[in-house]
């Protein structure tokens, strides 16, 4: 059985690792952080999606492991790149992560392997930048080399969609790598979709991330309109839903956060006006969002009159419900903002423990206002007593 190394061991490389291990496949799971690596291979996965016993089997078997050793891609036919590409404190791409990693496996290729990068990337980025820079560090030209670019598309703790029978999008530099990386993934997805060119997959992925982000932004918008109007928007949008055709479901929320859809948008926003091309949608869903911290602020005021010296506790600090990523959390800047009035904020969530150097706290009875930012499945409420609630996912607006 083929060799596959999976660079990047997060909430997107560590789940594709275990499923070609389950397939059969021989996988090594590189990553930087040594720390990690000792964790995985400890049994304990740090992702919600994977289970301990899985990967614990998996390890047992010696189908996968981790390593943060680079000269073990030897020998290997399958290179998947899974590393993050966020975006810098300028609200810019950065490819630093991923350019390092292509540096660390490059030197380690051997002819006729199989590269697919996995990583979120602007249009073009792949054919213009990844694949000259791989090939550079190489030494190898480019018929060496099959590359393949499918974007990934996990949504952490997604109950219904998964890896498996979520449709898989391959596009690649040659029909050879095509097919490879369709014989590869059609293992353990169940249903794989060709597009004919890379820079179609590139935007495709940009596209389906933009879309949430803007209709996202725009329900956050609408809900504040209802509110001022003096009708409940979750209402309004059940009404909305009963059409069996031409709307989909939107909630309010403080704003979107994660290493995903918020990021991907700047992505797609970045290269469209470097091309002349501005897409003035993303740019208002981006003012938008960044506005709800700032509005949700205004309402605990309405609660409180003066923040000055009250205790306010907010519950739920990661990005999304029942995960414990902060990556992007719109709860880092309603912090900053509640302290910036004045205000002793404490934080709760049993899945991040220790963020920015501060402790999760206890829901307790002691606080003159709760913020329920990020409600995962374990709160409970009740714990608050009578302590007033603004609650960002429902009727708060």
């Amino acid at each position: 059985m083929e060799k596959v190394i999976v660079v990047g061991l997060g909430y997107v490389g560590l789940p594709l690792a275990l499923e070609a291990a389950k397939s059969g496949f021989e996988v090594i799971g590189i990553d930087s952080n040594l720390k990690k690596v000792e964790i995985i291979n400890s049994g304990i996965p740090l992702v919600e999606d994977v289970l301990e016993s899985d990967l614990k089997k998996l390890l047992k078997s010696k189908k996968f492991i981790a390593s943060s050793d680079f000269s073990k891609i030897k020998d290997s036919q399958i290179i998947i790149f899974c590393v993050p590409t966020p975006i810098s404190l300028e609200k810019e791409p950065d490819l630093s992560f991923l350019k390092s990693a292509i540096s660390s496996v490059a030197k380690f290729l051997k002819s006729g392997c199989l590269i697919i990068f996995e990583s979120t990337v602007a249009p073009g980025t792949t054919r213009n930048h990844l694949i000259p820079l791989l090939l550079s560090e190489s030494g190898m030209n480019s018929e060496d080399i099959h590359f393949v670019f499918s974007p990934e598309r996990i949504d952490p703790t997604n109950g219904k969609w998964n890896l498996k029978n979520t449709p898989k999008l391959i596009s690649g530099s040659n029909k050879t790598g095509v097919r490879a990386a369709t014989n590869f993934y059609s293992k353990f997805v169940d249903n794989v979709v060709e597009c004919e060119s890379i820079e179609i997959a590139e935007c495709a992925k940009l596209l389906e991330n933009s879309f949430r982000f803007i209709n996202i932004s725009f329900i956050n918008d609408f809900a504040i309109f209802c509110n001022r109007f003096g009708v409940d928007v979750t209402k309004v949008i059940e009404a909305a839903n009963t059409k069996p055709y031409g709307f989909m479901q939107f909630y309010p929320s403080i704003g979107v956060g994660g290493h995903c859809i918020p990021v991907d948008s700047i992505y797609l926003s970045d290269m469209a006006r470097k091309i002349g091309s501005p897409i003035r949608m993303i740019d208002l869903a981006a003012e938008i969002n960044d506005e709800m911290p700032k509005y949700v602020v205004t309402k605990a005021e309405e609660k409180l009159i003066n923040l000055k010296n009250k205790k306010i506790l907010v519950i739920g600090v990661s990005y999304k419900p029942n995960v414990g990523d902060v990556r992007e959390s719109p709860v880092m800047e309603l912090i900053k903002e509640l302290r910036e009035k004045g205000a002793e904020v404490f934080w709760h969530d049993n899945l991040v423990k220790v963020w920015n150097g501060e402790e999760s706290v206890e829901i307790g009875t002691s606080y003159d206002l709760a913020i329920l930012a990020t409600p995962h499945g374990y709160i409970d409420m009740k714990n608050l007593g009578n302590v007033p609630i603004i609650n960002t996912r429902g009727a708060m607006f």
